[in-house]
């Protein structure tokens, strides 16, 4: 299914991201954020972005980050691990971005994790590696990945214009009375019509033959559920106020040569999810 990519490098990427970032806030299009840590399943991540070339660039934009160790896994080995500029060709992709710091920053200046937070609709990290999860769950913010994931704003609260308040979500254009039983089961509503989910695709070769506690399911507030071994079979993490779902790995034999359940997931199955989480329709 992938296509031939070359080595050919998007001009829209030589430019400033801060700035392309800035200027793309309003664009109208749905803001994917698509992120891999280190895990051989990297390799799928250009099978993930082919299978959004459905979609025309007026609607799609989708921006790549990837850690250190997942830059590994796509240096020009084979057809199927095309180089890191070599995705910028691919449909509907903006930016790569491996490193935050890449120029002295001067005060004043944007913050790349902070303005990827605010562009995107929604974070998928497929693979997540044991290591980033580890990370993750205990608050790090040690690469632009985890700096992502530590500043994120689920209700977007940290970015909403100052000023009072008037919920119209409940009751067509009436306004709801804050802090009164209406405005509070308003309030709630919209908050999760709006949020803006983290979904996560763990890909942990080290559990194929001594696992440990496993992950939640879909953890049910944030990324340090996902860490709970007693919360496995709790309810999905998207209803209610959840906003961080796992999407569970599968058990088969990884690429180490181990049999085990630390596989990722199959990726049409997490082109899937992401197309019903931002309401993509062909």
């Amino acid at each position: 299914m992938l296509a031939a990519v070359s080595n050919w490098h998007d001009p829209h990427t030589k430019k400033s991201s801060l700035a392309s970032l800035t200027a793309s806030l309003n664009d109208g299009k749905a803001h994917l954020l698509l992120a891999c840590s280190g895990s051989v399943a990297t390799i799928k991540l250009p099978n993930i972005i082919q299978s959004f070339s459905k979609y025309p660039s007026s609607q799609l934009s989708i921006r790549v980050v990837l850690t250190p160790s997942a830059s590994q896994f796509l240096a020009g080995q084979s057809k199927e691990q095309p180089t890191i500029s070599g995705l910028s060709s691919l449909p509907n992709v903006d930016a790569v971005d491996a490193d935050e710091w890449k120029v002295p920053w001067v005060r004043g200046g944007g913050i790349l994790h902070i303005e990827l937070r605010r562009w995107a609709d929604l974070l998928v990290i497929a693979p997540l590696s044991a290591n980033t999860l580890a990370k993750i769950t205990g608050g790090f913010a040690d690469s632009l990945l985890t700096s992502v994931v530590r500043a994120w704003d689920p209700w977007g609260e940290l970015d909403a214009p100052s000023g009072p308040s008037t919920d119209t979500t409940a009751q067509g254009s009436a306004t709801v009375t804050p802090g009164t039983q209406e405005g509070t089961e308003g309030a709630s509503r919209n908050r999760r019509l709006k949020k803006r989910r983290i979904i996560v695709a763990p890909a942990k070769e080290e559990w194929g033959v001594q696992k440990p506690a496993a992950p939640n399911t879909e953890a049910d507030d944030g990324p340090a559920a996902v860490s709970q071994p007693q919360e496995a079979d709790q309810p999905s993490g998207d209803e209610g106020d959840g906003w961080f779902e796992v999407l569970r790995p599968q058990s088969k034999v990884l690429a180490c040569g181990d049999a085990g359940d630390g596989a990722m997931i199959e990726w049409p199955q997490i082109v899937t999810v992401i197309e019903e989480r931002l309401g993509l329709e062909a």
